[in-house]
């Protein structure tokens, strides 16, 4: 187990900067989830850790050692993959410990470590198939027996589970959340799915353009968003967002949107700030079925059922908006739905630059 430090490091693909300046901490024992959309650099990252490419600039560290010009073989990384990479000529047991008998770790050990990987991982029955006698998601636990078996002081995971059906997927996260708490390694973890992110994570890192926009636990990302690309990103159906401006009314503290509706806030309008443009942003799980002529109206375009619960998608002052309410609230096409949102849950961000304003 080690700390993984990345220290000012930039990537150059020839005069193209994929990643400016990057600085990440990652502790002892920890599983962080670098997120984001695609191309946003969060592989290329995962793989400068892993030596798999050179870094620019900067320095990596794991734990006190600087491996920035370590190969990859000598790093004491394990990475999985998303392509399982298996061998398909050799059995289980075989794509297993092949590393170790490469090395040539004695038979013994290979045999009580092979044992070990197999009784945590379930694989104990399938240890003399082949690749293509297994299912997808008996090969990623393949994948990861063979990682395993190194005793790595970091895993690094790389989209280990795009390649799975919904249903697997759920249960591969699972797994993989008890192996990390059984083993207790460092795990650092690259996916574009935010679900995945925050189901499995200590610590979420979104990542857009090369930069890290935010980094913390996920309750946090999603009910403190650093700004409007973080918001966005995190949270399904995504956040909306409405132009709106500060106000008092009848000295409350409040927000007008652009039909003249206002909604109060929990908090106090900065001193000389009335009247200032602001961008709301607001949850679809977090809006409330109003009375008509309270809270703000929401033109009915669509209707999506999701089982307990519907999504309202139309528009609120000109722009889009999706609300998220009881399956068998009465409602239809091309009608106004009253809504509200409670103070606490509202999110305001400075229009021009994004950042979080409360």
């Amino acid at each position: 187990m080690a700390r993984v430090t990345l220290e000012q490091v930039v990537k150059r693909f020839g005069d193209t900067v994929v990643i400016p300046r990057l600085d990440l901490a990652i502790e002892d024992g920890e599983f962080v989830v670098l997120v984001g959309p695609s191309g946003c650099g969060k592989t290329t990252t995962l793989r400068m850790i892993a030596g798999l490419e050179e870094v620019s600039e900067g320095r990596v560290l794991i734990g006190p050692r600087d491996v920035t010009r370590v190969p990859p073989g000598k790093r004491n990384c394990a990475m999985v993959f998303q392509s399982y990479a298996l061998y398909p000529h050799m059995t289980v047991r075989e794509n297993i410990t092949y590393g170790l008998r490469v090395r040539r770790v004695p038979k013994p050990e290979i045999d009580r470590l092979l044992a070990e990987a197999v009784r945590i991982l379930g694989l104990e029955e399938f240890l003399d198939r082949r690749p293509k006698q297994l299912s997808g998601g008996q090969q990623q636990r393949v994948a990861i027996g063979r990682a395993i078996v190194r005793q790595p002081e970091v895993f690094l995971f790389d989209e280990p589970l795009s390649n799975l059906d919904a249903k697997l997927r759920v249960e591969m996260r699972t797994e993989i959340r008890q192996l990390h708490r059984r083993l207790g390694n460092t795990v650092v973890y690259v996916t574009h799915d935010q679900v995945e992110a925050m189901t499995l994570a200590d610590r979420v890192c979104v990542m857009h353009r090369g930069r890290i926009e935010q980094i913390a636990a996920p309750l946090e990302l999603y009910e403190r968003p650093a700004n409007t690309f973080v918001a966005a990103f995190i949270g399904t159906p995504a956040m909306n967002f409405l132009d709106a401006r500060y106000q008092l009314e009848d000295g409350r503290p409040s927000v007008r949107l652009g039909d003249g509706s206002s909604l109060d806030l929990a908090r106090g309008i900065p001193d000389g700030e009335e009247g200032r443009p602001v961008r709301l942003g607001v949850r679809p799980e977090h809006v409330a079925v109003a009375g008509e002529g309270t809270g703000f109206a929401l033109r009915v375009r669509e209707i999506e059922p999701l089982g307990p619960a519907k999504l309202l998608i139309g528009e609120v002052a000109g722009e889009r908006f999706v609300a998220q309410v009881d399956a068998h609230l009465p409602v239809d096409l091309d009608t106004l739905c009253h809504l509200t949102v409670a103070p606490d849950r509202i999110h305001l961000f400075d229009p021009e630059s994004g950042g979080a304003l409360l």
